[in-house]
């Protein structure tokens, strides 16, 4: 029967034809690099068009401007399709999606941060090492540690040096390049995911399913931007990588390359995604490999067989990889003990459901799941998808059990991943039983069913992007307003000194004219830590070891710094710091007693601590896993008279004094 969408007239079952992929290697690449260069350039003119206005915070007229311009894109991006008209290959209704699609991420996105130059959660907890990142790279063409002088990076420096280039281009700070960044990745990742979705389905479900990504992604995506990139995106690679485990006649090698290059780039941002897509693929691989020996299949043979395809997966994406790790892995990295895993909050103890959520991101989840246990028969599509549903509770049992070993596995990272896998599906899903209705109820009825297949998915999509607005990122959007700038001022042009980070634009000042040196010729050990966010400082002590990378060996300074302290005069102190195995401080920022950052009560926070009169305090962290919160505060207090000797430069700022080491 004729239907008049042309959304449900492909049945997902044939989703997966003898010609699959659907788009030639050379048009995939083509496609990629068009669609991201496009989307960079428009988004960031978009991000700036939308600080115009001036909208005043705090206030909700920025999100009801976000709201208004997502319904119109929405309904430009889901009637026509509905209507019948295909998009197809054409080029301009292909720059027309992409354009659709960017300005739709990035208003939503952008409009709530318009009038603040820091992004979603300020520079608050994860943020400041983000920061601090981004700012290291954007002053090093050369990676190197965030924190540490004269080490090699730990944590994957691809997304971050990409950053620090951008950051360049604009000429920015880095922290300051954080924000745009950070949204353009956001919006570049929804049109990269359309443009792989198409490899695998009909452009108008690839478009479906982009959309649902993009969604899922202001769930748990948004505060981790560097991440979201490989977690979207393994969806389609995933759903790629099974077909081409499971061809028998011809090894398909764009796909293979293809998949490798995914794992690598996976290597590169973000290595607990490259883990569990390394897990994927070989699950795949079982999988395949059992059902084959199930029907008849020798062993042997099909054991060398998925091996013959893994092997170019392996080798590509292990080459990427070693454009990262190579560094550390040469300096011994292997060797130190890390506490980068030692976290285990309730979302890591208990298994996410989100088929559960009595909500519409939670029916369309539920919707995925059905449709992927009815279809994992008949459907390569979805045998893949609910394979990568299988892995993520089998890393959530896998990290449980690491427990045993003192560690975990991370596991409540995952639950983006298993959400985008069960929102895609959950589109499919109703797009089949849609084209299944279309094929049984009158004529007549039909024009209905189209009006309601567009009102379900604009109420669905603005339902989800309005409760993340309103609550799901309420409190990140404060802090990026309430959070101070390296000026001393917030967003909202509040100065309060007895706010700790009130004072960074004097401490800022004050190290520059003390040392008369550059900040990257700095080594500071410093209470609070914001400095590193903001300056390019080198810093003698990471905040928390859970950030600290294993060559810089956070313990050992811990103690060094106890055996600062217990100096029994400036020239003993003097000695200890030329004779320290590490690169000493040219710079201490302490705490005095102050009635100025007194800490509210209950609070126990690097920069609050107020030590006692006559005594300098310095802030640092125990690793006290597993217990939650998983880092434990405690001071390490000095004479304020070790810093009176003629080795020693001082100078009171606000509650912290600055002491430079001559």
């Amino acid at each position: 029967m004729p239907s008049s969408s042309s959304i449900g007239t492909d049945n997902t079952e044939r989703s997966f034809p003898d010609s699959m992929p659907r788009l030639s290697g050379g048009r995939t690449v083509l496609e990629l690099l068009l669609g991201t260069g496009i989307t960079v350039v428009l988004s960031v003119l978009l991000q700036f068009v939308i600080v115009q206005p001036g909208i005043s915070e705090p206030g909700n007229a920025p999100e009801a401007l976000a709201v208004l311009g997502s319904t119109v894109l929405l309904l430009l991006l889901l009637v026509p399709p509905a209507l019948g008209r295909r998009i197809g290959n054409g080029r301009l209704r292909l720059l027309g999606l992409w354009t659709a699609l960017t300005a739709l991420t990035t208003l939503l996105l952008a409009t709530p941060l318009q009038r603040t130059r820091l992004y979603y959660g300020g520079s608050s907890v994860d943020n400041g090492f983000r920061l601090q990142y981004l700012n290291r790279m954007a002053e090093n063409l050369v990676p190197a540690d965030m924190n540490y002088a004269d080490i090699v990076p730990y944590y994957p420096w691809g997304w971050f040096w990409l950053g620090g280039r951008f950051a360049n281009l604009i000429g920015w700070e880095g922290w300051a390049a954080y924000k745009p960044y950070a949204l353009t990745w956001l919006a570049v990742v929804v049109v990269v995911a359309f443009t792989l979705w198409s490899l695998v389905l009909p452009r108008e479900q690839a478009l479906l399913a982009a959309l649902v990504t993009m969604l899922a992604g202001m769930r748990h995506g948004v505060m981790e931007p560097y991440a979201w990139p490989s977690a979207a995106l393994l969806a389609p690679m995933a759903v790629l990588a099974w077909y081409a485990l499971s061809e028998r006649e011809r090894a398909p090698r764009g796909v293979l390359l293809g998949v490798g290059i995914f794992v690598g780039f996976a290597a590169m941002t973000y290595t607990l995604n490259f883990g569990f897509a390394v897990l994927v693929t070989v699950v795949m691989a079982l999988v395949l490999g059992a059902t084959r020996v199930a029907g008849g299949a020798p062993p042997g043979r099909t054991a060398w067989e998925l091996f013959l395809r893994l092997l170019p997966i392996g080798v590509v994406s292990g080459l990427l990889a070693l454009v990262v790790w190579a560094p550390f892995l040469l300096a011994g990295g292997l060797s130190e003990s890390g506490a980068a895993q030692h976290y285990l909050p309730a979302g890591s103890a208990y298994l996410p459901l989100p088929f559960a959520e009595f909500s519409p991101f939670g029916v369309l989840c539920l919707c995925g799941l059905v449709w992927l246990i009815l279809r994992a028969t008949s459907s390569r599509l979805a045998a893949a998808l609910l394979t990568v549903t299988v892995t993520v509770y089998v890393w959530f049992g896998l990290s449980t059990l690491a427990l045993v070993a003192e560690t975990t596995l991370l596991a409540f990272r995952l639950r983006v991943t298993l959400e985008c896998v069960l929102v895609v599906a959950g589109v499919l899903g109703l797009v089949e039983l849609l084209h299944w209705l279309r094929g049984r109820l009158p004529g007549r009825y039909l024009p209905q069913l189209t009006a309601l297949s567009v009102v379900l998915a604009m109420t669905g999509s603005l339902s989800v992007a309005q409760y993340q607005l309103n609550t799901g990122l309420e409190s990140r959007v404060q802090e990026a307003y309430e959070d101070y700038y390296p000026t001393g001022h917030n967003a909202l042009g509040a100065r309060n000194p007895n706010e700790p980070n009130s004072w960074l634009d004097e401490l800022i000042s004050t190290i520059s004219g003390m040392t008369g040196r550059n900040p990257q010729q700095n080594v500071v050990l410093s209470t609070n830590y914001k400095l590193g966010s903001f300056e390019p400082y080198w810093m003698f002590q990471q905040e928390t070891p859970h950030y600290a990378n294993p060559l810089g060996e956070y313990e050992k300074r811990a103690a060094e710094i106890a055996r600062w302290a217990d100096a029994t005069d400036s020239a003993e102190l003097a000695q200890l710091l030329r004779d320290s195995p590490f690169r000493s401080p040219d710079v201490f920022v302490l705490r005095h007693r102050s009635e100025s950052g007194v800490p509210r009560e209950g609070e126990d926070t690097a920069v609050d601590s107020n030590p006692p009169v006559g005594q300098l305090s310095l802030t640092l962290k125990r690793d006290v896993f597993p217990a939650q919160p998983n880092v434990l505060n405690h001071r390490v207090l000095f004479d304020a008279a070790l810093f009176r000797g003629p080795e020693f430069t001082t100078r009171e700022v606000g509650p912290y004094t600055v002491i430079v080491v001559r």
